[in-house]
C-alpha cells in the first residue's frame, strides 16, 4: 500500500511541475527521423519540451522543429560537439538540465542515445529507462524484454525520470505548417579534460536508402555464402524497390557488409512496409529487429527456418534461382 501510494504521488507531482528536455540529433543539417520521433514519445508525457540540439549545425536544425510541439530550444552551435562523443556531450546535456530543473530526459534509442543515456544516468545517479515503445504517462511506459519476447510496463518513483525511445514504436512529429520555436544559446561551463579526442571517422556512402528510416528492406543472411553472392543477388533487387539493404549478424560476421548494415538486437531495429529477408534463418536475435515491419517476406530453402514464423509470405525455395527471377519480373 505504501508503495502503491508512493508511486501516485510521485506521478501527480511529475504532472503537475513537469517539463522535458528532449535531446535531437542532426545528420547532413536535417533532423533525424528517429529524433522525430523521440519528440512524439517526449509529447505523450504530457509536459512542456525543450529541446538541446549541439554542433555545427544547430542553428539550422532549430529552424526546422515545429512550435506547437516545442516551446524552446536550446543550441550550442559549436563543432567541438560535431561527432557527438558522448564524452563531451554528456556534461553539456547535464548542465542544461540541471540548471533548468528539468524532470524528464528523453533522447532516440540511437548509437549517440545509448552512449548518453547512462553517462548521464550516472552523473544525476537515476535509473534510466531504456528503448520505450509506449508511454503510459509521465512515470510509467512499456519497454520490450527477452529479445522483444515480452513488453514490461515499468513504473518509476525518481524525480528525475530519463528514456531512450525507441525510433520504430512511434511516429515521427511532423515539421510542417509552424513557426520556429524561440532559441537560447548555451555553452559549456567546464571543458572535460583531456578523456576523449575524435581522431578519425569512415562512413559507409550508398546511393540506397538509410537503413534506419527507409520504408523497404531487402536484407540477407549466412545462406548467400559469400560477399559476391550478397552483392550480386541483393543489390539489383533492392535498386528495383528503391529498398535498403540489411544483413544478419552472421552475414555481418562472414564479412559480406559492414557493420552499420546489421539488423537484429544488436543492429539496427527497422520496421518498414516491406521487410524481404533472404537466406535468412530468422535466429531470435534478428527477428527482435524486425518483426515489426508491417509485411515480411521471406525466401529461403529450408522450410523449417524460424522466420517462416513471423513471415507474411513464404517461398521456400534456392534463392540463387527465386531471388534473380524475382527481379527480373519486378
Amino acid at each position: 500500500m505504501l508503495l502503491t501510494r508512493g508511486v501516485g504521488l510521485a506521478t501527480r507531482t511529475l504532472r503537475r511541475l513537469g517539463s522535458t528536455l528532449a535531446f535531437v540529433e542532426g545528420q547532413g543539417g536535417n533532423i533525424t527521423v528517429a529524433s522525430l520521433a523521440g519528440l512524439t514519445a517526449a509529447s505523450q508525457i504530457g509536459n512542456t519540451i525543450s529541446v538541446l540540439v549541439a554542433g555545427s549545425n544547430a542553428n539550422s536544425i532549430a529552424s526546422q522543429l515545429p512550435k506547437d510541439v516545442v516551446s524552446k530550444v536550446f543550441i550550442a552551435e559549436d563543432p567541438f560537439f560535431d561527432h557527438n562523443a558522448a564524452e563531451l556531450i554528456t556534461p553539456l546535456v547535464s548542465q542544461v538540465f540541471r540548471d533548468h530543473n528539468f524532470t524528464h530526459f528523453v533522447t532516440p534509442a540511437s548509437t549517440v542515445g545509448k552512449n548518453i543515456l547512462p553517462r548521464l544516468a550516472a552523473v544525476l545517479d537515476r535509473q534510466p529507462i531504456s528503448e520505450i515503445t509506449a508511454v503510459k504517462d509521465a512515470s510509467t511506459f512499456v519497454r520490450p524484454i527477452y529479445a522483444g519476447n515480452a513488453l514490461q510496463t515499468v513504473q518509476t518513483t525518481e524525480p528525475q525520470v530519463l528514456v531512450s525511445v525507441r525510433g520504430t514504436s512511434f511516429e515521427p512529429v511532423k515539421l510542417e505548417g509552424s513557426a520556429a520555436p524561440p532559441v537560447e544559446s548555451v555553452t559549456l561551463k567546464e571543458v572535460p579534460g583531456s578523456i576523449a579526442e575524435f581522431v578519425n571517422e569512415q562512413l559507409l556512402t550508398s546511393d540506397k536508402p538509410d537503413l534506419g528510416s527507409a520504408t523497404r528492406v531487402v536484407s540477407g543472411g549466412r545462406g548467400l555464402k559469400s560477399k559476391e553472392n550478397f552483392d550480386s543477388l541483393l543489390n539489383p533487387l533492392a535498386d528495383k524497390l528503391g529498398a535498403a539493404i540489411g544483413a544478419s549478424r552472421a552475414a555481418v560476421d562472414l564479412g559480406f557488409v559492414d557493420n552499420s548494415l546489421q539488423v537484429g538486437q544488436t543492429g539496427k531495429v527497422v520496421a518498414p512496409e516491406l521487410y524481404i529477408a533472404v537466406g535468412l534463418s530468422g535466429a531470435i536475435q534478428h527477428l527482435a529487429g524486425m518483426k515489426d515491419s508491417k509485411t515480411i517476406v521471406a525466401i529461403n530453402k529450408d522450410e523449417d527456418a524460424p522466420i517462416f514464423s513471423v513471415a507474411d509470405i513464404g517461398l521456400v525455395g534456392d534463392i540463387f534461382e527465386v531471388v534473380p527471377e524475382l527481379t527480373e519480373k519486378l
